[in-house]
């Protein structure tokens, strides 16, 4: 085994036994060996053997504290591609659970833009696999980072391919996951390669913006730890938290009308954020920055009452400093940061509830699946699923406080398809925010939606489906008139 094998090797077993003390390293050390075996001979094209990413892709899932069958699955993800083994010989040596989950990267394989039938088939593979495993995701996850990493090796046709699947494909759905931490890193990771110049622009503009901040934070960061000491609050740490590891979220904002480049406006370039022991701790923290700090209007936002609908969780309120500084202060538990930055792999924690997912994370995936299975149109599929997972999401209200998740753009007859197929059916108008607006008016975050109905309605308008934005609703609508149509000619 040559010294760089050996070395990352070592690295990944001190990674398990930090995260899983009881782990069976035995059977770590046996994967690794059939893995090396399997792939002995065969290059990456940095040069380096091949078993280099595998064990990359393992100790991302280390990294993140996945259990044991998927970090092992992560070392062995590659054999059956590209070896003559088997997955009934990863069955026969490492049991089912590994077996199924190699098996369902495997059946992924690589997600390109080479043809829409092509395209589509792997797209609908991937949320099957997904809706019967959701850790198939998170190795293909780990696989897609480690690749990124290493394109410079490749011609530039296949980078920019793959920073662009990566981009529209990959990040969207790790942000649906509510993994803030992965969605960060495939959108750097890709950024460069799929807008370089205005990488490179963001990339020579922003050290001297955060060296000016800098200074003023570490001041803001000791007054806060001494009012919060003085007001009896414990807290784990205040961190300056920044954007280098955010590029581009932060260029993204910087497009934004409002904000039309202009780096000042934006205020949460470099946040501080702070982990308290407890929710109640969390709102008085929030006190004690409102008696110290004059808040700015309209900034202040609490995700704890309600939660965005991928699970993220925290209260951001954004504040006057001395000489009218601006900064933005996130606060939460310990464990809203975990869930932040991990998001659904958090449930695998060894120290947490072994994988007991809350379903309702993941209800998205399952209603995706039952959808497509309707749809034979791959043109269509492609065009709605688009809307559906690959852009921007707003979240709006029931009239009880239950968080329904839409896409930009979404209108009542969207919301109202989502509750329920009966209740878009018989859909006759809406209130939003208690005014009534018409049916094709474009719904956003935080708004209470009101459906009113008619039970003499028995069929929706042919017109809707030009005005909604989701899948699921115009699947509904078609179905609806389709039985319809059957019925008049009966």
């Amino acid at each position: 085994m040559d010294t760089n094998k050996e070395i990352q090797f070592t690295k990944l077993l001190k990674t398990i036994n930090e995260t899983h003390p009881n782990a069976d390293l035995d059977m770590v050390k046996l994967a690794y060996e059939f893995a090396n075996n399997a792939h002995a001979g065969q290059k990456r094209k940095s040069g380096n053997d091949y078993i280099i990413h595998p064990i990359a892709t393992a100790q991302f899932l280390a990294e993140f504290k996945m259990d044991m069958p998927t970090i092992i699955a992560g070392l062995l993800h590659d054999v059956p591609e590209d070896t003559d083994v088997t997955i009934e010989d990863i069955k026969k040596n490492f049991g089912k659970e590994v077996a199924t989950l190699v098996s369902g990267v495997t059946k992924l394989g690589a997600l390109k833009y080479r043809g829409m039938e092509r395209y589509a088939e792997n797209l609908r593979r991937m949320f099957v696999a997904m809706s019967n495993d959701i850790r198939v995701i998170l190795i293909k996850f780990a696989d897609r980072i480690h690749n990124l990493k290493t394109l410079d090796y490749l011609p530039p046709e296949k980078q920019i391919r793959i920073a662009t699947e990566s981009l529209e494909i990959y990040a969207p759905i790790a942000d649906r996951l509510g993994i803030g931490k992965i969605k960060g890193e495939l959108e750097d990771l890709s950024f460069k390669y799929v807008h370089p110049k205005d990488y490179k622009w963001i990339i020579e503009i922003l050290p001297h913006k955060y060296k000016e901040k800098e200074k003023h934070l570490e001041k803001v960061k000791k007054r806060v730890t001494k009012k919060l000491i003085e007001a009896g609050i414990t807290f784990r740490n205040i961190s300056i938290h920044g954007r280098t590891k955010h590029l581009y979220s932060l260029y993204k904002k910087l497009l934004k009308p409002l904000i039309n480049r202009d780096l000042s406006k934006v205020y949460d370039l470099i946040a501080l954020r702070i982990i308290v022991p407890t929710v109640a701790d969390c709102y008085s923290t929030l006190g004690v920055l409102h008696n110290l700090y004059r808040p700015m209007p309209g900034r202040v936002k609490d995700y704890i009452a309600q939660p965005k609908p991928n699970g993220y969780q925290s209260l951001h309120t954004t504040v006057f400093t001395e000489n009218g500084e601006i900064v933005e202060f996130q606060i939460r538990t310990t464990e809203m940061h975990e869930e932040a930055e991990f998001g659904i792999a958090a449930h695998w924690n060894y120290k947490e509830n072994k994988g007991n997912i809350n379903k309702k994370s993941i209800k998205w995936i399952q209603e995706l699946v039952k959808w497509q299975k309707q749809t034979a149109d791959n043109e269509q599929f492609l065009n709605d699923i688009k809307l559906d997972i690959f852009q921007n999401r707003i979240f709006v209200f029931t009239p009880t406080g239950d968080v329904i998740d839409l896409p930009e753009e979404s209108t009542p007859i969207d919301f109202a398809y989502h509750v329920h197929s009966s209740i878009g059916d018989q859909c006759v108008g809406a209130r939003v925010n208690d005014h009534l607006v018409s049916l094709n008016s474009k719904l956003k975050s935080g708004d209470i939606v009101e459906i009113i109905t008619d039970k003499n309605r028995k069929m929706p308008s042919m017109d809707w489906l030009d005005s909604v934005k989701t899948s699921m609703a115009k699947s509904k609508i078609r179905s609806a008139l389709k039985k319809s149509k059957l019925k008049s000619y009966r």
